[in-house]
């Protein structure tokens, strides 16, 4: 295992010392945890936006805190849902009066700490929302769309409730519109090889030299196809007629488009899935308002990516497109 590290358990503390020294601009760190909240918090008046997970996904989550997105991020160790405490003090810590709207992926670990951690701040008087992100179609059918995982598609919900909160919208106003971008979000992935978890230094699956995975999770978990290699172009077309399926997507909709790297795949080759997604789409009568490639969801070194839609109406077009400013966005 040759990574730029120093000691392997201290990696995500590392990582978050070091993007709030790169990015001070926009946020601060939070005493004694994985935890950091925007440099103006706490605004007083304004809906907290808190969000969070393992580590190992950066830039997501904490590369997610600014004006226009989140006001807090509280992070695991890699692969690892953060305790309840850090979550209830970052909360506290980053409160504006107006309430707090939980967004995480739709995992058991952090379905069952953040919940633990409103309880602990409904107690104490604070109102606390939460939006579970449920994007990825390969982890459950349509009909189980409750029990689908988090990927990707947590930009795009952060992004919407993070403008709704910035324009001053209550707690029910901005988590329902989170909760509007969640329901038009869809998901999946491609993955050519494992990561390797820093700690153990040992990829978490394996795949041969010509094989692929079609649907697996940001943490190994199986996807729906294993197969040999193909070009991006097949890749691409594969997924994106499942999203829209899934989506039973119209001629009349448009979308916002993510194509997210997976942690090792370099941007030209991100790029050239783009150029495919873009293609398909346009075949199909559709198009792409506003376009994300790069970085947003990684799975450490994990090679591969993942494509998201988001079909926009009027109210979500206008909030995708608003300001934003952040480690990992910034969007005028």
């Amino acid at each position: 295992m040759k990574k730029l590290i120093n000691e392997p358990r201290k990696v995500a503390l590392e990582a978050i010392e070091g993007l709030v020294l790169a990015f001070p601009q926009y946020l601060r760190k939070v005493n004694g945890h994985l935890a950091v909240v925007r440099k103006e918090a706490p605004i007083s008046g304004k809906v907290t936006v808190l969000t969070g997970g393992g580590s190992g996904h950066e830039p997501m989550f904490a590369g997610y805190v600014g004006r226009g997105m989140a006001d807090a991020s509280v992070a695991g160790n890699v692969f690892t849902s953060p305790p309840p405490p850090p979550i209830y003090e970052t909360a506290k810590l980053a409160h504006g009066g107006a309430g707090v709207l939980f967004i995480y992926g739709n995992y058991s670990g952090d379905v069952l700490n953040f919940d633990m951690a409103a309880e602990m701040l409904q107690q104490e008087g604070v109102f606390v929302a939460t939006v579970r992100v449920s994007d990825d179609v390969a982890s459950a059918p349509p009909e189980r769309k409750g029990e689908r995982r988090g990927i990707a598609g947590d930009l795009f919900v952060i992004k919407v409730a993070g403008a709704r909160a910035e324009e001053g919208g209550t707690l029910r106003e901005v988590t329902s519109s989170a909760e509007r971008a969640n329901e038009n979000c869809r998901s999946m992935g491609v993955a050519l090889s494992s990561c390797i978890i820093p700690a153990s230094g040992r990829p978490i699956f394996h795949l041969s030299e010509n094989e692929i995975e079609i649907g697996m999770g940001l943490h190994g978990e199986p996807g729906v196809q294993r197969g040999p290699m193909r070009s991006a172009d097949e890749i691409a077309a594969e997924i994106v007629h499942r999203l829209l399926a899934d989506l039973s997507a119209k001629a009349v909709d448009e979308f916002a488009v993510l194509v997210n790297g997976l942690g090792a795949s370099p941007l030209s080759e991100l790029f050239i899935v783009f150029r495919a997604v873009s293609r398909t789409l346009k075949d199909a009568g559709l198009s792409a308002v506003r376009s994300y490639v790069g970085n947003y969801a990684s799975s450490l070194d994990m090679a591969g990516c993942s494509v998201t839609f988001m079909r926009l109406d009027a109210e979500l077009r206008r909030l995708l497109l608003a300001p934003a400013e952040c480690p990992a966005l910034v969007q005028v």
